[in-house]
């Protein structure tokens, strides 16, 4: 789910203070279109932009090893946020803002980079079929040899920042997989939603281009697609998202949106290796820090105890750099992670607001 449900900098010259939740996603949202439950996902429609609600993204992780086995993370996340309810308007009265981060992760270091676009002008966008999404020159689109109506099946992903750059060909080898109830994913006790869904069967490939040196790298990867117009609840401060490959080829999303109440909202989808899902409740959720680690002037949750009690999972994960943190317009967490106990794998996980 991820540092996904960002109020862009570039919008603070038209929106009123971030008053409410993370980045202000608990603020109101008047005459944006709402979330409710039962209205099916469409494809290829819903790989596109949703104008009509307030905010979206299309999320890449990757979970990656070199040909000497070191591990490596890789990030790509493009941003839609409007300003304004309304049809889209043309040329710079476009009220979308657009916003990527990339980053790539190894042992000893983090780096990640932000770019912003504005709508309307050709510099930022998605298409849905045939399926591109693009920001500058950093891109997650159809693959040249894709049929038109592959979707997502078959894509490519590029990004560079500073002393990095990388290329990779993606292929799903399971189906998309729609979390949730069907795609409806509460966030809230109150009621606070987005539409949700997730491609976690990703085969990857391709080139990094650390400091000028080309590393070859191959792994797994998972994509997430959703989209809202209220995510957060007034006294929901931020979250705490998991995505899991297990070695045996299940996967598991899990997430913890943190209250100032003391009740904190948990939810979460195991995934079998075939792509069948249960959709797991608050109480058979257990998420336990166990360790803090100091990251730019905050403590941080690095070190987990996830526990699914209907599938009898105990793990306790370790990130591969505890220092994965992204100071861009509106700061989190976010890396990838090993686990082990009773079953093991790999991972990434992101935090925000703390």
């Amino acid at each position: 789910m991820s540092a996904k449900w960002i109020f862009f900098a570039a919008l603070a010259f038209t929106s009123p203070a971030l008053a409410q939740g993370y980045a202000g996603l608990g603020d109101d949202a008047g005459g944006f279109e709402r979330v409710v439950p039962g209205k099916p996902l469409v494809f290829p429609q819903d790989f596109g932009a949703h104008p009509k609600f307030r905010t979206e993204w299309w999320y890449v992780t990757a979970n990656l090893t070199d040909e000497t086995g070191a591990s490596y993370g890789v990030q790509w996340t493009l941003f839609r946020q409007a300003s304004a309810p309304g049809e889209e308007r043309q040329g710079w009265a476009n009220q979308n803002v657009w916003m990527g981060h990339a980053a790539v992760t190894s042992a000893s270091e983090h780096l990640f980079a932000e770019t912003f676009a504005r709508g309307g002008v050709g510099q930022a966008g998605v298409t849905a079929q045939p399926f591109r999404a693009w920001i500058d020159d950093w891109n997650f689109s159809a693959q040249d040899n894709a049929p038109p109506d592959s979707g997502l099946s078959r894509v490519k992903l590029s990004a560079s920042g500073e002393n990095f750059r990388y290329a990779f060909d993606l292929v799903a080898d399971g189906p998309l997989v729609r979390q949730g109830d069907n795609g409806f994913s509460l966030k809230s006790d109150d009621g606070r939603a987005s539409y949700y869904f997730s491609q976690p069967f990703y085969k990857i490939a391709g080139v990094l281009t650390l400091r000028g040196k080309e590393i070859k790298l191959s792994g797994r990867a998972w994509m997430d697609r959703e989209w809202s117009t209220q995510y957060l609840a007034a006294s929901q401060k931020g979250w705490d998202w998991f995505s899991l490959h297990f070695s045996g080829g299940e996967k598991l999303m899990l997430f913890r949106m943190r209250d100032t109440s003391g009740r904190d909202f948990r939810s979460g989808t195991w995934i079998s290796a075939d792509g069948a899902t249960q959709k797991l409740d608050r109480d058979d959720i257990a998420l336990t820090p166990l360790e803090q680690t100091p990251v730019a002037g905050r403590s941080v949750p690095t070190r987990w105890r996830l526990q699914v009690k209907s599938r009898g999972l105990d793990v306790e994960t370790a990130p591969l750099n505890a220092a994965s943190f992204m100071a861009t317009s509106f700061p989190y967490w976010e890396g990838p992670i090993a686990f082990h106990g009773s079953q093991q794998g790999k991972g990434y996980l992101e935090m925000t607001g703390y």
